[in-house]
């Protein structure tokens, strides 16, 4: 907070001038001149506060009148730093905040004091004393209390039970009618109007059952209704909800179980649009009061509040976008407005320009708030309408006269107002390319109340799938108001179909995926609040297969599509890892930081940026090659992020960063990942501690477990250790000492020379420079050292032939992997290449890929010429080909014509490096035979 120095004598005569327009100032300076003195100068602190409570109470006051007389204290300060200084917002806010606290701990602490002389501590079932927590919500939680704010409080208590009674067992009564009474005489001290007035107006109306509820809850109550009966609107409340008092109780442990109910009740675990509707109902209700209270009366439609483009639109505003997503974003959940609008532009939800604009209107609006409360404390939000107080309101905001401060109030409302309508789609312009989506209930005809209503209304294919909803139990059992959501969207559906934006079998697959889904009403509503996520969804499930089934495991991601900045980026490793330390960071604060969450996390991370991918991939705005490179990326990400957060809970480590390497092998190591590849991957050490080995075998079960176990949320990868030195028999972790000797074949036991063409694709994946420089060193010396040509010929073209029998091509179609002139032999020829002719041409030892390391090859003179840049045109072409058909879960044969120029092409590089099939001699290539 902002400090802002203050005495009396350094205010000018013109500031005092103006600080006297205030009648409440005014008031305080008639009533309480006495006391001022009291107040120590500077900007009010919870420890100022104190110090002067305690001086009020010495001099004979009791704590009702103090804390009463304490408020007026803390008010003329506020209003000479706000009006004639200018102090911050933040200064005014907290103090008054902490104003709240300060009398609500102070009297719950008398009240407390006197009950258990009377009654006894309250006691739980082990005898154990039971607190009590005074749960503030709203601004009170958020500690953006106005200067003349009502305090709405829950007060919760832990267990039911009853009082210890006193030491002859008299005055014994239950728990809850103790907490009761604690209420009623903390009321009594804070909220009760005597001649000092009060210290709070005490709202209780948030509790579990509003008005009708007793005042005090135990915390099973309150945890069984918020699961069996909390509405929708009560979730916008309780999410700026925080123990305020007693202040021995803020902290304590046993407060974790309190935020362990109302957590999961505030944020869902899935992302939420069903609270839309709730929003805009209780906006409706806001708008139609403030309607009411303004009719017959002009003045109250400038309510800077409750009026169109007020506080309230910016807070609805920030708090939906937190209740929709900080169930899966916890770097989302904080209470403060302002520094809840910076996370949202930090996260991609919010511009970073609409999240100043809107930072600036609050803070605008809440100090014009202030002001018109300053004028006679009053409760109230609306612009005064005698002229000479809506010119001091102007003046002491820094403007010369009131048209230039009107001028400024109207921008800042209308910019709400804007943002406001369009997130709740009251104004949105059309967000889909088709034109027709114009809010969720742009439709051309009524919404069908049955089934048979909507079949009529269908084209053929979709009218006979959703047939099968008439006697379907998920269909049968939805409440009204879902049905009437699935009833909408399909129509919608079918209105696309028929003007031709998308196609029938998009619409059928749409089907399947919603079925399964029924029940998860966010996704439903999703689909109808934003006509755009629906279009693209279609698209994508009419593009092909897999991405339709990607989907249904993991439907959270579509609200991916959301954003048009999807087709627009690339995946970056370090805003990945950035974004997952500050979720980890936000679990933490809420002691939510368990292995269970933080799986589930990892994986929604993962599934949504490998649908960011898919999405791009199947627009095509990224090529294969794109593709690949993005997922190895991630993987990589994915991987370092998991090492450390395992290595920091891992028992027994040794050490404060682990002396640990992971190598990639295969489509990992040579950045070909596909979607679905598993990880070829080796794990050593590089650490002379004797505990080492034990420790880090530890480390790598706990990481494989973390990546293959299979959460609610699925899992993030396949691995396959085989490659590691003796394969399955061989150890799990290995010394690199030891990794380096089997593959420099030192020693008796020495890798198999296909584990040397493995080599050829190896990458240091994650671990420290030094260890990096030490792989590198070790790849190098194995893939460049000198070989028999004949030797390395001979065992090369029987490992494909062995591989090639264990894939045999059946029939006529040729498969673009395994059939002759497939990518296998592309592969092979260049790994045979590599291994060869690497230790007199250092610019094939590069893991750059087989593309780029067959036009090195040929520029290199081991080729003729044409053939290394044919067969890497045709490589890239067999993946592309390969890579669609996987998309759409086909089997990657192609027809014999279609594939001859591709086929050709490869084996003539085939044999331009092993010679004709099936002969036992090569064919030289000039350059290449100085080599054999």
């Amino acid at each position: 907070m902002q400090t802002v120095d203050y005495s009396p004598s350094e205010l000018a005569p013109e500031a005092v001038e103006r600080l006297a327009h205030s009648r409440f100032y005014q008031r305080l300076h008639r009533r309480y001149a006495g006391e001022l003195a009291l107040f120590p100068v500077g900007v009010p602190s919870r420890a100022g506060m104190e110090q002067a409570l305690d001086a009020l109470l010495a001099q004979g006051m009791d704590l009702s009148a103090g804390l009463r007389v304490l408020r007026q204290l803390v008010m003329e300060r506020l209003i000479q730093l706000d009006c004639a200084q200018h102090a911050p917002l933040a200064v005014v806010t907290q103090a008054v905040t902490q104003l709240a606290e300060v009398a609500l701990d102070r009297a719950c602490c008398q009240v407390r004091h006197e009950l258990d002389g009377r009654h006894g501590t309250p006691t739980g079932p082990e005898g154990q004393a039971v607190p009590l927590w005074i749960v503030g919500m709203g601004k009170f939680g958020a500690r953006e209390l106005n200067v003349s704010s009502d305090i709405d409080l829950i007060y919760v208590y832990e267990h039911e039970g009853e009082t210890a009674g006193q030491p002859d067992g008299r005055g014994r009564i239950s728990n809850h009618e103790y907490f009761a009474r604690a209420v009623k005489g903390i009321y009594a001290l804070i909220g009760e109007v005597t001649e000092h007035g009060f210290v709070f107006r005490v709202d209780l109306a948030l509790r579990p059952n509003g008005n009708s509820g007793p005042p005090a809850v135990s915390l099973a109550a309150l945890e069984d209704y918020l699961q069996t009966q909390g509405r929708e609107w009560e979730r916008f409340a309780w999410l700026k909800s925080r123990v305020v008092a007693p202040r021995d109780t803020v902290r304590s442990p046993e407060v974790q179980a309190l935020r362990a109910v109302v957590l999961p009740f505030v944020f869902r675990r899935y992302l939420d649009y069903s609270v839309f509707d709730a929003l805009r109902s209780l906006h409706r209700q806001i708008r139609e009061h403030a309607a009411k209270r303004s009719a017959g009366h002009p003045g109250r439609a400038n309510d800077v509040k409750l009026s169109r483009g007020g506080i309230r639109e910016i807070e609805f505003t920030v708090q939906l976008l937190q209740v929709v997503r900080g169930g899966q974003f916890p770097e989302l959940r904080c209470r403060p407005t302002l520094e809840a609008l910076q996370r949202l532009s930090r996260a991609g939800l919010m511009s970073a320009e609409t999240a100043e604009a809107l930072a600036q209107a609050y803070t605008f609006l809440r100090q014009v708030e202030h002001r018109i409360q300053y004028l006679d404390d009053q409760q109230t939000h609306v612009l005064p309408t005698r002229d000479d107080d809506l010119l001091w309101i102007a003046q002491t905001m820094g403007y010369p006269d009131c048209s230039r401060f009107l001028h400024q109030l109207d921008a800042h409302r209308e910019l709400v107002a804007e943002e406001f309508d369009t997130l709740l789609g009251g104004n949105a312009p059309p967000q889909c390319s088709n034109g027709h989506c114009n809010g969720p209930r742009a439709l051309t005809v009524a919404s069908p109340q049955e089934v048979d209503d909507l079949i009529a209304q269908l084209p053929p294919r979709l009218s006979a799938r959703v047939a099968e909803w008439r006697d379907h139990p998920r269909v049968t059992s939805l409440r009204d108001e879902t049905r009437a959501r699935l009833f909408r969207l399909v129509q919608r559906t079918a209105q696309w179909v028929a003007d031709g934006s998308v196609g029938e079998e998009a619409g059928v697959r749409l089907i399947n995926w919603l079925e399964p889904l029924l029940r998860r009403e966010s996704y439903l509503a999703l689909l109808l609040e934003r006509p755009a996520v629906h279009e693209r969804l279609l698209h994508l499930l009419g593009a092909a297969r897999w991405p339709a089934r990607y989907l249904l495991q993991h439907p959270g991601v579509i609200d991916e599509l959301a954003s048009d900045a999807i087709l627009n980026d690339r995946f970056i490793a370090a805003d990945f890892e950035r974004e997952l330390a500050l979720r980890l960071a936000s679990l933490k604060t809420t002691g939510e930081d368990d292995d269970e969450t933080l799986l589930n996390l990892l994986r929604r991370a993962h599934h949504a940026e490998i649908f960011r991918t898919l999405t791009r991939d199947i627009e095509n705005r990224i090529t294969v090659e794109q593709v690949a490179d993005d997922l190895s990326a991630l993987a990589d990400s994915v991987l370092r992020v998991t090492v450390q957060w395992c290595w920091e809970r891992l028992k027994g480590r040794h050490r404060e960063h682990p002396q640990f390497g992971i190598i990639g092998y295969g489509k990992l190591g040579g950045k070909e990942l596909g979607y679905g590849s598993d990880l070829d991957i080796v794990f050593v050490f590089d650490d002379d501690d004797e505990r080492a080995p034990e420790v880090y075998a530890a480390l790598v079960r706990k990481l494989i477990n973390w990546l293959t176990v299979k959460t609610g949320e699925g899992d993030l990868f396949e691995i396959d250790t085989a490659l590691r030195p003796n394969g399955n028999s061989g150890l799990l972790v290995t010394s690199f000492d030891a990794y380096a000797k089997y593959q420099q074949q030192r020693g008796s036991n020495t890798a198999w020379t296909w584990e040397h063409q493995a080599m050829t694709r190896a990458r240091f994946v994650l671990g420290s420079d030094a260890l990096r420089e030490k792989f590198d060193a070790v790849r190098e010396a194995v893939i460049s050292a000198p070989r028999n040509s004949e030797m390395l010929r001979a065992e090369i073209v029987a490992m494909r032939a062995r591989l090639r029998a264990a894939h045999p091509a059946r029939g006529e179609l040729f498969d673009v992997k395994h059939s002759p002139g497939g990518m296998v032999d592309v592969e092979f020829a260049v790994q045979y290449l590599v291994l060869l002719c690497s230790g007199e041409h250092p610019q094939l030892r590069g893991n750059v890929g087989n593309i780029a390391l067959l036009r090195h090859a040929e520029q290199a003179g081991l080729l003729p010429e044409g053939v290394g840049r044919a067969a890497a045109d045709a490589y890239r072409a067999l993946r592309r080909i390969q890579h669609n058909a996987r998309l759409d879960e086909a089997s990657g044969k192609i027809d014999p014509q279609t594939a001859a120029p591709l086929r050709d092409a490869v084996l003539t590089l085939w044999r331009a490096v092993f010679g004709v099939p099936g002969t036992a001699e090569p064919s030289p290539t000039p350059g290449l035979s100085a080599h054999i």
